[in-house]
């Protein structure tokens, strides 16, 4: 005896509880949304009032802006958004910082992002594009003016990202465990980072040392090498007696030997 087969109506009754489930699920979704949409507006305007109350403590000390901004950066508030995004919404008023504190705290990043450029460009003959972050914060302390704002490391990284808009070949790069600031539109790939970051050991690195080292193929130790040398992010010592040398150009600028002329051979060759 045949069993008797599911009906259609089992069918409409699966389909009907399939939706119901989707409408209440969609309707769950839109509930949260507006919740969390609405403790967004409320930490918002908390920050608003944060900002007026503390904006002067903000302008002047680095590490009350520094926090300040981690807090922005948590609730999804860019605080150096450029004017030009925010003036379809709020009719070109400007970034956050230009809302809350006025224009200086933003005229204090945009500025300092042109003298990391002035930095970046004046030694970009040094050290082919590629320069450590404290090496670009003590020239612009040498440089500040008596009575401007400190200036942080985490003040030029936030500098730093306000020229990304533009297009800029400027960016943030890790060598090792060290921050650097790229100025020229080329991509380090990772032999050329490991051979960087060998060359920050001892201000140097060779072919062989990279051999045994990091077990590479000569060819290979060679032609990460050579890459570097071309763009100018590493200098060649020809006098070592073994084998040629290469260094790190910040290294060599560093030392008291270089300064005083000892190592003329690598800065000719590097010439």
């Amino acid at each position: 005896m045949s069993r008797k087969g599911v009906g259609l109506a089992a069918f409409d009754r699966s389909r009907i509880t399939s939706a119901q489930y989707a409408s209440h699920g969609s309707t769950l979704r839109s509930t949260n949304a507006q919740a969390f949409e609405t403790q967004l507006d409320v930490f918002r305007s908390l920050l608003q009032q944060f900002a007026q109350t503390h904006a002067k403590d903000i302008r002047s000390n680095p590490t009350f802006r520094a926090q300040f901004a981690r807090m922005c950066a948590a609730i999804g508030v860019d605080p150096l958004a450029s004017s030009s995004n925010s003036s379809q919404s709020a009719g070109g008023v400007g970034s956050i910082w230009a809302q809350l504190l006025g224009r200086s705290v933003n005229d204090f990043y945009f500025e300092l992002a042109v003298r990391v450029v002035e930095v970046c460009g004046a030694t970009r003959g040094e050290n082919g594009g590629l320069i450590e972050l404290p090496k670009v914060r003590e020239r612009l302390v040498r440089s500040r003016m008596e009575g401007t704002p400190e200036i942080t490391e985490d003040d030029i990284l936030r500098a730093v990202g306000t020229l990304k808009p533009l297009g800029s070949a400027y960016s943030i790069v890790k060598v090792g465990s060290k921050p650097y600031i790229r100025s020229v539109p080329k991509e380090l790939n990772t032999d050329q980072s490991a051979v960087l970051e060998a060359a920050q050991v001892l201000g140097y690195v060779s072919v062989s040392m990279l051999m045994v080292n990091l077990r590479w193929t000569r060819a290979r130790a060679q032609t990460a090498i050579e890459d570097l040398v071309g763009e100018g992010m590493l200098w060649v010592d020809k006098q070592s007696p073994r084998e040629h040398e290469y260094w790190s150009p910040g290294f060599m600028l560093e030392s008291d030997e270089f300064q005083h002329g000892g190592s003329g051979g690598v800065a000719a060759a590097a010439g």
